[in-house]
């Protein structure tokens, strides 16, 4: 495993091994890596010959400055974790002004997949992701690039921005991982205290309950809003049923051929602000 700090030799390392007719895989994370990461690495081990790892905490796509002070930096860490994930690891590891040097003004807009959930409550979030994974992939040209399902929304935004701009590269999506209690790992998990790690476990829970019901559409988010509301230290902020695909609301489960429950739910004192997903169809 090797980390480099800069695009330049980013981009020399790359040339060399492109020269060798090897194929490329990148993973683009923000650090505090935990073991969804590592599951996302370990395939891209597994189906290219040399694997980028970028580790970039992305100033842009924060709304809520306080929330990117409060997110975990855990760079010696990560690097141990990604040690153990196989060989022909690269990781770029660049500071802030390396990748924005200047401030990026270009704006993204992928109506209506980036306007909903995440892009109603989180103006400009999308807009900052699209910034930096279309820089990664005219850094890297990889050859695919993995995303883990947790961030589902995300998956549709950066797939419409690769059709958009025209990059030759094979998104792949890859399973939520989950802790023992079912909460779905994520490196905000370590700003939840025991306690808060106890209650963050019902979101799931709650999810998977909803699956069994059997019921329409508006009584099932009735259920899980209601259900998790009802949790004291727990609030949900937004809960759609939607369209796998398209992202758009289903009013019945035959509306779509994949139906996708999104939703984000506050949790704790400080609060942390947790995602999940749940298929239903």
């Amino acid at each position: 495993m090797l980390t480099v700090r800069t695009i330049s030799e980013l981009q020399q390392r790359l040339a060399a091994f492109r020269a060798e007719g090897k194929s490329v895989g990148l993973v683009p994370t923000m650090g505090a890596l935990h073991e969804g990461h590592a599951s996302l690495v370990r395939r891209s081990v597994a189906e290219n010959d040399v694997t980028v790892v970028s580790i970039f905490l992305n100033p842009t796509q924060f709304n809520d400055k306080g929330d990117l002070d409060r997110y975990p930096r855990t760079l010696d860490a990560d690097c141990r974790l990604l040690a153990q994930c196989g060989d022909d690891i690269l990781v770029f590891a660049p500071s802030v002004d390396e990748i924005y040097p200047e401030p990026d003004t270009r704006r993204f807009s992928y109506p209506p997949t980036d306007e909903v959930m995440e892009g109603a409550f989180r103006p400009g979030h999308f807009n900052g992701v699209c910034q930096i994974v279309s820089k990664l992939f005219s850094y890297t040209t990889p050859d695919r690039a993995y995303f883990g399902e947790k961030d589902y929304q995300q998956i549709a935004v950066i797939r419409r921005m690769v059709a958009d701009l025209g990059f030759a590269v094979c998104i792949v999506p890859c399973p939520v991982v989950r802790e023992e209690s079912g909460l779905a790992m994520s490196s905000r998990n370590t700003l939840l205290t025991p306690e808060e790690h106890t209650l963050a476990a019902h979101i799931y829970r709650v999810l998977h309950e909803s699956t069994l019901l059997g019921e329409s559409v508006s009584a099932t988010h009735d259920f899980v809003v209601n259900t998790l509301n009802a949790i004291p230290g727990l609030e949900v902020q937004y809960y759609n049923i939607v369209d796998g695909d398209t992202l758009a609301d289903v009013s019945d489960w035959t509306d779509a051929e994949h139906v996708v429950g999104c939703i984000t739910v506050f949790c704790g004192a400080t609060p942390i602000r947790l995602i999940d997903h749940i298929r239903y169809k």
